[in-house]
């Protein structure tokens, strides 16, 4: 697949997810502490989607796929156990124009998963040819440098950023990012050096 990578907004994101097991629990789940807005319907579920449910993370619906579900989905999961169903969803999702990930035939979806590492506004995605092993073990070596460090790092620049442009000030802003996050960036922050860099700034 020839990806261009996008960082969508998942507040109040519209979402459907077809499929009650597993993976569809992992999806629903993942999306759904994005803060979409996640539908989920499942001939069958599993006690874990129930317990989404029952949670209030997302709503379930137990019965066959139909394609009046798609409704006002933005994205569309098919992640049932059913290919013949899967490609349904992906064909109704691709006519009205849907992003779909299929989950047992990826490459006649439009969209796919990144293994995602978190911290703070530090958000890094990674594909890896869907050879999800792989995406995850880069993941995990980009996360164990990327920590918390820069997750408070990035706190603090984004504040200082605000209260610059609040106060109109958009050039004193721009010279301190130019100043501050150059070549030595990511020294500074892995040095705990930061600060002293931005003092003159605050």
């Amino acid at each position: 697949m020839s990806g261009v990578p996008l960082l969508v907004e998942g507040a109040a994101l519209p979402v459907l997810v077809v499929g009650g097991g597993a993976v569809a629990v992992r999806k629903a789940g993942t999306l759904a502490a994005s803060g979409a807005l996640v539908r989920v319907v499942a001939r069958s579920a599993t006690p874990e989607m129930r317990a989404l449910a029952d949670a209030g993370r997302v709503t379930l619906d137990e019965r066959a796929y139909e394609t009046r579900d798609i409704g006002d989905a933005v994205l569309v999961v098919a992640a049932t156990d059913d290919r013949a169903t899967n490609a349904a969803v992906a064909e109704d999702a691709r006519r009205l124009h849907r992003l779909v990930n299929v989950a047992d035939a990826p490459e006649t979806g439009t969209f796919a998963n990144m293994a995602t590492h978190r911290s703070g506004h530090l958000v890094v995605g990674v594909s890896a040819g869907g050879v999800p092993g792989a995406a995850a073990r880069i993941r995990d070596a980009i996360a164990a440098r990327f920590d918390s460090r820069y997750a408070a790092a990035l706190e603090l620049l984004g504040a200082l950023r605000r209260s610059h442009l609040a106060r109109g000030d958009g050039g004193s802003w721009r010279a301190l990012a130019s100043s501050t996050v150059d070549e030595r960036f990511c020294e500074s922050v892995e040095q705990g050096t930061l600060d002293d860099r931005v003092a003159t700034w605050r």
